[in-house]
């Protein structure tokens, strides 16, 4: 098996789970870059100490995850754009500004920081590169 012959719709991930230590804070980060990307908040306890955005919860825990990557996926790169904006027009920190990025052909990113200094990207995979042309959906 090599890179080439994967199959990029294939689901190998759940869940995962960000422990924040500003809850509410971690919440708003993820709801304002998430929302462009089309990933909504999709359950919340009500006692407030775990959100759902999809396949990502956030848990009121302390100490914070830290020194962790999260790439989502992108469907166009407007997406990654917007990702970009909205995290930085509501104040959070950017890791990256949005463009092509020298990993491989036709990788487009954007990197922003969320409260607890964790590298959160938007990738679009543009025609050239290997994932490009996958299925949003798995099948």
């Amino acid at each position: 098996m090599n890179v080439e012959s994967w199959d990029w719709s294939r689901r190998i991930f759940d869940h995962v789970e960000v422990h924040a230590s500003d809850y509410a804070e971690s919440v708003r980060f993820y709801t304002t870059v998430l929302e462009p990307l089309g990933i909504p908040l999709l359950a919340q306890t009500q006692s407030d100490e775990w959100t759902c955005f999809a396949n990502l919860n956030v848990v009121d825990r302390a100490p914070g995850t830290n020194n962790l990557h999260l790439c989502f996926y992108a469907r166009e790169r407007a997406q990654v754009d917007a990702f970009h904006r909205a995290g930085v027009e509501a104040g959070f920190r950017s890791n990256g500004e949005p463009g092509y990025r020298d990993y491989s052909p036709g990788y487009y990113a954007a990197y922003l920081l969320d409260p607890d200094g964790n590298n959160v990207e938007a990738l679009y995979r543009d025609v050239g590169n290997i994932g490009h042309g996958a299925s949003p959906k798995l099948t």
